[in-house]
């Protein structure tokens, strides 16, 4: 636990230093809504697909891995699809209020994961949370989008816009570059390499700023018993289920550590922007991303202790 805990308290150190600089407003309210485009269509993209490119997977189970983390989020749609009715009864969470804590239940922030993942595992680390990246990211956009047309209040998004989404995400193609060039045998070519090499560098730092200039203290205050219910869901529930799959799928390692590192991190900062675009409940979903931030720097060393490679 005092490694989990040493590597995860400078990223959380970077995160309240974000909160900070944006509570004292420098370097100015502008610099972060493009600070963090930048960092989720140029600079991870290119740290995925150089980490995949340079990636040895002889020894990753990425099969089992990738199907111990998708299992685990399927069980808890599942879950959470047979307990609405309870849900709406004992909580008065209606269908905007129940995407929002299903966003809460199984959306990850890549940025922390990563970071995590580097600091406990270095690049063999950073690897296997691409393979995590490729098996998350297009099935929980496919599934919050669905929550979202099916429950949310916004108009419905058609099946081609829903593909559209997924196959044009950043990170998506980040992965599948990457991959292509490992496989391939390419690897990264000379001079545009290592120009990409120094730019992924700039992914983690950045990206953490912005997840703490994101942070809303007054929204976390409101939290109410949805907030608690998601973020026990996602920080405690989620990763033991993705224990269970990859102790049944036999994954150990750095493997089994990242798989269920990225399914026990706390929400994305981007559910808040879904959330407000296709008719979830946005205050909600700002209160979770806020709270589940704030306890993971609680839970993280808790869960991942026993896992450390």
């Amino acid at each position: 636990m005092t490694v989990i805990a040493l590597v995860i308290l400078p990223v959380f150190l970077l995160i309240f230093l974000g909160w900070l600089l944006r509570r004292r407003q420098f370097p100015g309210e502008g610099f972060w809504a493009p600070a963090e485009r930048l960092t989720y269509f140029c600079f991870f993209p290119v740290l995925l697909a150089t980490t995949l490119a340079r990636a040895d997977f002889s020894e990753l189970e990425v099969l089992p891995m990738a199907g111990a983390i998708v299992a685990a989020i399927l069980v808890m749609t599942l879950a959470l699809l047979l307990a609405r009715p309870l849900l709406e009864s004992r909580f008065g969470l209606g269908g905007p209020g129940f995407t929002s804590l299903y966003q809460g239940a199984v959306r990850m922030n890549t940025y922390i994961g990563l970071a995590v993942a580097f600091g406990v595992a270095g690049e063999a680390g950073v690897a296997a949370a691409a393979v995590a990246v490729a098996a998350i990211v297009p099935l929980v956009n496919l599934l919050c989008v669905s929550f979202l047309a099916r429950f949310g209040t916004a108009a419905q998004p058609t099946p081609s816009g829903l593909i559209k989404q997924v196959a044009t995400n950043p990170l998506i193609l980040g992965c599948a570059a990457g991959g292509l060039l490992n496989v391939t045998g390419i690897g990264l070519p000379p001079v545009l390499g290592e120009t990409l090499l120094i730019l992924g560098s700039a992914a983690l730092p950045l990206g953490l700023l912005c997840v703490g200039a994101a942070l809303d203290l007054q929204a976390a205050r409101a939290a109410g018993r949805p907030v608690l219910l998601s973020s026990l869901l996602k920080l405690a529930v989620l990763p033991a289920l993705t224990w269970a799959g990859c102790w049944l799928l036999g994954v150990e390692g750095t493997a089994a550590f990242v798989a269920v590192l990225f399914n026990g991190l706390p929400t994305a900062t981007s559910a808040y922007i879904l959330a407000r675009q296709l008719g979830g409940d946005a205050t909600l979903m700002a209160s979770l991303i806020t709270a589940q931030t704030l306890l993971a720097m609680l839970t993280l060393p808790l869960v991942l202790a026993p896992l450390v490679p």
